[in-house]
């Protein structure tokens, strides 16, 4: 398997192949449901638990979906999931903290499941199967991983925005116009990146990506 596979994984439309399509779609639901149940569960553990969690934990990754973050995975090899529920107040010592704990908490869960995935990946291959499946899933989960700490909501870095910024009116205001238009700024920017060619901020990402990638699978 070749080294570019190790960047976010990127369909190509040109010369589509059904097979790559539906593994890569099984890595993405994978990696969509690891995140949002991940931040559900810190939230729960830190104090913000629910009499019905059935909002959190009914591990349906449908539910879990977000349009614009599902639509994203095609375009950038990324996405997100539909933002977990968390309310800060019920956090009784250190509310901000707790709250970036486990918004971040998403994307460790991500590279857990790449771990897991590689190791699925190595016991195959210890049984003479070639695997591309796991090997996917290691892909994706790690890009949604490394993608999602960049600072611009709905990702889950957003949340260490959020800690920093100060309460009041004006505040809150702000952060549910860029709670708004977060989504389609994420989605237009790659967008263009793909069509252009353009790296723009993936020169950043993508070596961190191929880095962590390759450490995992040849552990």
């Amino acid at each position: 398997m070749t080294r570019d596979f190790y960047l976010p994984y990127l369909i190509n439309y040109s010369q589509p192949v059904a097979e790559d399509i539906a593994i890569f779609c099984v890595a993405m639901l994978t990696g969509i449901i690891v995140s949002a149940e991940g931040q559900a569960f810190i939230a729960t553990l830190l104090g913000d638990s629910r009499s019905d969690a059935k909002d959190r934990f009914h591990f349906n990754v449908f539910m879990h979906m977000s349009l614009l973050g599902t639509l994203n995975f095609f375009v950038a090899g990324f996405g997100w999931a539909k933002e977990i529920d968390i309310n800060i107040k019920n956090f009784k010592k250190f509310p901000r903290l707790f709250y970036v704990l486990s918004r971040i908490s998403g994307p460790l869960a991500n590279l857990l499941m790449a771990n897991i995935a590689a190791s699925l990946t190595w016991i195959l291959g210890r049984w003479g199967f070639e695997d591309k499946v796991f090997t996917t899933i290691v892909v994706v989960n790690v890009t949604m991983a490394v993608y999602g700490l960049i600072v611009v909501p709905p990702l889950p870095g957003s949340a260490l925005l959020f800690a920093l910024l100060p309460e009041g009116a004006f505040v809150e205001k702000l952060k549910k116009t860029i709670c708004t238009f977060g989504p389609y700024l994420i989605v237009a920017t790659f967008l263009v990146v793909r069509l252009s060619g353009w790296q723009g901020i993936s020169s950043f990402f993508n070596p961190i990506v191929s880095t962590i990638t390759s450490f995992i699978l040849s552990a």
